[in-house]
């Protein structure tokens, strides 16, 4: 097991799975702007570690994030935006790529939101941005923008929609009514409702399951998955026999194939 801490994310590898933790839980782990760059680099460190083949996204306390944290925000010498980044850039040269949720959304390694308690406004969207949620039955979810005069800036208007259909997302953005987690589980918002005692323990049983499957044909799935997004049908089948062509080359292709022949549990290496 590897693990690492800086300012106030954690982060530890065990058993091909990467669990980064926020951990302010006196402020109900709201992000300050050190925490924005932190994060990511968290999640980059991860994605480009070959060892890892998931990525669990969770909050230490009470809560998973309660959004931005406005004093640390207000109080910094250069601001940011929103969850973004920074306001100290000169006209024109505004670069977003390294923000968590740009980060987020462009790793190949499958993550996972294991929702500890209440998400926020950019805890919502840091959220939403994983690939799964598996949330404790007490968890809220909370998507105030509009009663704060803001709206969701760190990918939730492109995501919401996608999830739950342009009708559901307006409702939920334009009341900016607080879901419980069976209603989110109803709207296809979280993938499960677990007891919040099993909530570690079943989110990392979905890690592992994932993580024993071969790397780098999970890698690829979600990669095609990804483009799908803004690929016609014809585009993405061409895509995807691209990548096949690069896999049936692997070391863990031939293991499956052989596995499968002998009817035995594959020993994938991500070769």
């Amino acid at each position: 097991m590897t693990s690492s801490r800086t300012s106030e994310v954690r982060s530890e590898t065990t058993n091909h799975i990467a669990t980064i933790t926020l951990d302010a839980p006196e402020r109900m782990n709201t992000i300050s702007a050190a925490m924005l760059d932190d994060l990511s680099a968290r999640l980059l460190d991860a994605d480009r570690d070959r060892d890892v083949r998931c990525i669990v996204l969770t909050g230490a306390g009470r809560a998973f994030c309660a959004g931005l944290d406005m004093a640390a925000q207000a109080s910094s010498s250069k601001g940011s935006l929103g969850g973004l980044g920074s306001l100290d850039v000169a006209p024109g040269e505004l670069d977003i790529r390294n923000a968590p949720p740009i980060v987020l959304h462009n790793l190949d390694t499958p993550t996972i939101c294991s929702l500890n308690g209440g998400a926020a406004g950019y805890g919502l969207d840091l959220a939403l941005g994983c690939d799964m949620r598996v949330a404790g039955e007490s968890v809220k979810l909370n998507p105030g923008f509009a009663k704060r005069g803001i709206l969701p800036e760190s990918g939730g208007t492109w995501l919401l929609p996608r999830m739950v259909g342009y009708a559901k997302a307006a409702e939920i953005a334009f009341t900016g009514r607080t879901l419980r987690a069976e209603e989110a589980l109803e709207l296809g918002l979280v993938n499960h409702v677990v007891p919040d005692a099993e909530l570690a323990s079943r989110s990392m049983a979905l890690a592992a399951e994932i993580a024993e499957n071969a790397p780098l044909a999970v890698r690829a799935i979600k990669r095609m998955m990804r483009a799908a997004e803004t690929e016609t049908f014809d585009q993405n089948v061409h895509h995807v026999f691209l990548q096949l062509l690069t896999l049936i080359r692997t070391n863990d292709f031939q293991e499956g194939v052989a596995a499968f022949m002998e009817k035995r549990t594959p020993d994938f290496t991500g070769r």
